[in-house]
This record gives structure tokens, C-alpha cells and sequence, in this order.
């Protein structure tokens, strides 16, 4: 508790830092280092507006907290996120997306020409990779004839990139840059991983229905499959509507038996389908390959720091590392093993790379991992009332994307959620981007930089 109480003493002395204010050491606090320009690379977490139009806009939202200036109802319910309130403490002008944008469904207003603006210099985007373009909310991901919000997630290294070919190749030395990504190479591996497992079990239904049903079928197992394949394409399919798809199509067609066994065979399908899938989260290497690729994912960032950001005369580069995703209310609904399995996945991800950028003199590192745990598991110290709890509500009634892109005061759960630290499954409140931003901020006040 003592740690904790500390460090809230140290943020709120960075934020007098850097206004410009008087700390309790007392003397001149005036920032160390003037900062021309605030650049950013990153996904959801950094990201100011990237989708802040057409359908998104229409729907009250625009960036990944409670959107919208709500003070008026409680002071923290600014809408910002940390990018913007750290631009403000150290006088830069507000950050605005560098590229805006929608390439999902045009009857739901998801399909909005993407613009670059020359004038904006943050690059995060919600849905981002390291370096694999395709990431959550892309149209590449979704299923056919869904609804696609259409989100363009251009990977960090592109971000980069796109840039350097704006401004001539070169960083100024004296430009703030803000790195930070991997939750969503997290996400999106967690969902093949789901989707591999599910697979599985799909697999072994199928295969336990064909045994059992095509011998007595005449037709055999074509019968089986065909009746099988068509109940799955339907939007609505589910294992127990195979299962009497199946059995359906064995009595259609002259098998005896069939009928009369229903529930016997609809429970050893199950059970294959049960066994197929935990078999596969169970078997060690799955869940190392997901850990590894995590590790790769934090080299690749690593480098790209070193090679396309320090290489062309960045002086002052901010990379945060993955915050512990596993107390998050999206991993807390997940078992307790999954919830171990994503811990080592951030885990891996911040190992590696810190070892790529943590002896970087013009890098400062910093480990937002290791306060996000502290946080979730010791609020009272940080002002946080909930850390288990989203703020937004986020059924299809009051929110018909389910995300935290168009949470604003209109979609909120009742009561005050203020102080929450999840405004979604994943992502910040307003109050918690806060804590961020001047934890950051001590940060840099620490490496000597403000």
C-alpha cells in the first residue's frame, strides 16, 4: 500500500512538472526539454479519431473511452485519452488523426473515403498490428454478409513509413514520439487460437454424427454430410441444430434407428466435440506458439523503434509496453488457464522488447504492465472505484457495435462510472487514459527529460 501511495505522489508532482508548476521540492520547475512536436504509432489505445466519421460519428463516438466532453456531469469524463492530455501538459498543439476513414459496410454508413491529413501526425489507428496489416475490425476478418464497421488498421510499421515519406525521411530531434501496440497481435491470436479449438470440436460433431448415422442410412455418409453442411452455412447454426440436422436427415432417408437413439447420439456427438476442443487447449504447444509469436511481435516492434524511428534522428522516443491485458474484463470472462496463457503472451511480448529498446539512451521505457496490475488489483490508492466492470453498456440496445467507439453519456451504465477503469471489454476510461498520461509523464520527468 505504501508503494502504491508513493506513486500517486510522484504522478501528481509530474503533472506540476510539467504545467510548469511548483512540486513540494519546491524551486524552478520549468520543463527541462521543449518538445516542437508530439508524433504517435500505436492502435486503440493511442488513437484519436482515426474512425471518428460517417456511421461511427452518426452513433456518438470516435475514439476508444467514453466519448464525448461530459465534465459538465463529472470532471474526469473529459473523452480524451492519454496522447491528448499529455500534448497539453507540455504545451503541443491537441493531436488529430493522420488518416481518417471507413472501409466497411456503405448501407450502415461504415464506408467513409479514407483521407490523410498533412497536418496530423498521430498515426494509431484502432485494430493495429506490429507489422501484419490485418487486425481486429478489418473486413478481412469479418464472416460474409456481416456487417463490417470496416476498420483500416494499417500495422506500426506502415504508420511509420507513411510518416517519413510525409516529412522528408527524417524526425526532428526535439519531437516527442509516442510508441505503443501488441494488444491486438494478443487479440487477434487469442481468436484464432479460440477459433483453431472450435474447429476441432466442429470436426470431431461431425465425424461422431457420420459414424453413428451413416451406416444404417442408405446413402451413408453424402446423406449425413449434405444435411450437416447446409445446417452450418446458416447464420443461425449452432451444434445442437447440426445435431438434429443429422439425425433429421437418417430418419428422412430409412434409417431405423435413428429416431429412436436421438438423444443418445446427440449426446456422444457432444461429447466428441467437448473432448476434441479441450484436448486442443490443453496440448502445450498451442498455447506456446501463441506465447512465442507474442515474443516475436514485441522484437519486431523493438526494431522497428531502432531501425525506422532512432536510425532517422528521433531524440525522444516514449515506447510503452503492453499492459497486463489479463485483468482486463475481456480475459477476466475467459478460464482461469486462458487467463494464465494470455498473461504470459503480454508477458513474452514486454520481455522482448524491453531487451530490444531498454538500453536506448534517446528511448524511455516505460512499464505500464506492471502499474495496470497494481492498479486492478490495489484501486483505492490510484482513485479507481472499479476495476472489474465496464462503464459502458454495451448490449445491442444501447450500444449496436458493442465497443467503446461509440460509448458516449447517452450508453452508459448507470450510476457513476467515472472513476471506472474499463470503459469497454479492453479499453481505458477517460479517468484511467488520466492515470496513464501521468504516469507517463513521471516518467519522463524521471529519465531527465521535463
Amino acid at each position: 500500500m505504501r508503494k502504491t501511495s508513493f506513486a500517486l505522489a510522484l504522478l501528481t508532482a509530474a503533472v506540476l512538472t510539467a504545467c510548469g508548476g511548483t512540486s513540494p521540492a519546491g524551486g524552478d520547475q520549468t520543463p527541462k526539454t521543449k518538445f516542437s512536436n508530439q508524433i504517435t504509432f500505436g492502435d486503440s489505445l493511442s488513437d484519436v479519431g482515426t474512425y471518428a466519421v460517417g456511421g461511427v460519428a452518426a452513433l456518438g463516438g470516435g475514439q476508444y473511452t467514453i466519448n464525448g466532453n461530459n465534465t459538465s456531469v463529472s470532471p474526469e469524463l473529459t473523452g480524451k485519452n492519454y496522447t491528448t492530455l499529455i500534448a497539453a501538459q507540455l504545451g503541443l498543439k491537441a493531436p488529430c488523426a493522420a488518416q481518417t476513414g471507413l472501409i466497411g459496410t456503405a448501407s450502415a454508413g461504415f464506408s467513409v473515403p479514407i483521407t490523410d491529413h498533412l497536418e496530423c501526425f498521430n498515426y494509431a489507428q484502432g485494430g493495429a498490428r506490429v507489422t501484419n496489416p490485418v487486425g481486429p475490425g478489418n473486413p478481412k476478418l469479418d464472416k460474409p454478409g456481416a456487417i463490417s464497421i470496416g476498420q483500416m488498421t494499417v500495422p506500426v510499421t506502415t504508420q511509420i513509413d507513411n510518416h517519413l515519406a510525409k516529412v522528408g525521411g527524417k524526425f526532428k530531434a526535439d519531437e516527442l514520439v509516442i510508441v505503443m501496440a501488441g494488444g491486438n497481435d494478443a487479440l487477434e491470436q487469442l481468436g484464432e487460437y479460440s477459433a483453431a479449438a472450435t474447429k476441432k470440436g466442429s470436426d470431431a460433431l461431425v465425424a461422431s454424427l457420420v459414424a453413428q448415422l451413416a451406416p444404417g442410412t442408405p446413402g451413408g455418409s453424402a446423406v449425413i454430410l449434405g444435411a450437416i453442411q447446409t445446417e452450418a452455412a446458416k447464420p443461425t447454426a449452432t451444434s445442437q441444430s447440426i445435431i438434429s440436422a443429422a439425425i433429421t436427415a437418417a430418419v428422412m432417408n430409412g434409417n431405423p434407428t435413428a429416431g429412436a437413439n436421438a438423444q443418445t447420439i446427440g449426446s456422444t456427438a457432444g461429447a466428441a466435440a467437448l473432448k476434441a476442443g479441450a484436448d486442443f487447449q490443453a496440448d502445450p504447444a498451442n498455447a506456446k506458439a501463441l506465447v512465442d509469436a507474442m515474443a516475436l511481435a514485441g522484437q519486431q516492434l523493438g526494431g522497428l523503434v531502432k531501425t525506422k524511428i532512432l536510425a532517422n534522428g528521433a531524440g525522444y522516443v516514449v515506447v510503452n509496453n503492453l499492459p497486463d491485458v489479463s485483468i482486463s474484463p475481456s480475459a477476466k470472462a475467459q478460464s482461469a488457464d486462458t487467463q494464465k496463457l494470455i498473461a504470459a503472451m503480454v508477458d513474452a511480448f514486454n520481455s522482448q522488447l524491453k531487451a530490444a529498446v531498454g538500453g536506448e539512451a534517446k528511448v524511455l521505457y516505460v512499464d505500464l504492465a506492471t502499474v495496470s496490475h497494481d492498479q486492478a488489483t490495489n484501486p483505492g490508492p490510484y482513485g479507481l472505484t472499479n476495476t472489474t466492470d465496464t462503464a459502458c453498456d454495451l448490449t445491442p440496445a444501447k450500444n449496436p457495435l458493442g465497443s467503446s467507439l461509440v460509448c458516449n453519456a447517452k450508453n452508459l451504465k448507470s450510476g457513476d462510472v467515472s472513476h471506472y477503469m474499463f470503459a469497454d471489454s479492453v479499453h481505458p476510461t477517460p479517468f484511467e487514459y488520466a492515470l496513464i498520461a501521468r504516469y507517463v509523464l513521471e516518467q519522463m520527468t524521471v529519465k531527465g527529460w521535463l
